[in-house]
């Protein structure tokens, strides 16, 4: 499905399901260098279980057009955005790593038009190592390699796909390797620089959910204490063996662990 927001096309994926007005919607936002495709199995599931589903490639990133914005808050207001084009009022945010940073921002920003939140490999201030940022920087795949190397879980480095046969590590690395020239970049210095998550979370009053992997040398448990306490009525779900790539390390337990939540709080 393609919407138009700011004048310019949006590829989003719903899972399969035409939109139904009568049933409550879920949006899911992909992380830095990332598109749509590492929600897909959650989508296709949210979408035959009772919801709209909205997984947007963010601008400049897999098949949407226009220029990337470069701040966490343009990201959030350009979410909001997308949903009136869609026709949605009121969602059930889901953001991984920079998404999760996009839909705490957006939730903070309009309080009244987030159902919940599920902050998916979060942070309270996601800093970027210097050499990363000068590798994304200059396009230099060292880059990928850094990424999916510290993204990923130690079963991830030898396979550890849930379908036999596939790599995860060498998935992700083609992934980001797609990403058009300097988004990466654009991406990582807008995580780096957003300072505002803890003000943010003052400004939550949905229920909030946190996924985090314990095994996630990116945004490791602990990045996220401070936020975690600062938001009212979050809990926090920890999967084992897990790294930063979440919903694509253990889809099916990222399922059950958002469907449980989203059973309690609609």
């Amino acid at each position: 499905m393609e919407f138009k927001v700011d004048g310019h096309g949006v590829f989003v994926h719903t899972g399969g399901r035409e939109f139904n007005a009568d049933q409550p919607s879920l949006i899911l936002v992909h992380g830095g260098g990332n598109d749509h495709s590492v929600w897909g199995l959650q989508a296709r599931y949210f979408a035959h279980h009772g919801f709209n589903v909205l997984v947007p490639d963010l601008p400049g990133h897999g098949r949407s057009t226009g220029d990337s914005p470069t701040t966490i808050d343009d990201f959030a207001g350009w979410l909001w955005r997308l949903a009136d084009a869609a026709g949605v009022a009121v969602a059930h945010l889901a953001g991984h790593s920079m998404g999760s940073l996009i839909v705490l921002a957006a939730a903070a920003a309009a309080p009244g038009r987030a159902a919940s939140l599920m902050l998916i490999g979060p942070s309270d201030h996601m800093q970027v190592h210097p050499d990363l940022l000068a590798a994304s920087a200059a396009n230099d795949p060292v880059a990928w390699e850094l990424i999916t190397d510290w993204g990923f879980g130690k079963p991830a480095h030898k396979g550890g796909h849930q379908a036999p046969g596939l790599w995860l590590r060498g998935g992700g690395r083609a992934l980001l390797a797609s990403c058009p020239t300097d988004v990466l970049g654009t991406d990582l210095v807008a995580c780096n620089d957003w300072a505002g998550a803890l003000d943010a979370a003052a400004k939550i009053d949905c229920p909030a959910l946190f996924v985090m992997g314990d095994s996630d040398r990116m945004t490791p448990v602990g990045a996220s204490k401070a936020l975690r306490a600062a938001i009212a009525r979050a809990r926090a779900e920890i999967l084992p063996a897990t790294g930063h790539m979440i919903m694509v390390e253990r889809p099916n337990e990222t399922i059950d662990v958002l469907s449980a939540f989203l059973d309690e709080v609609r």
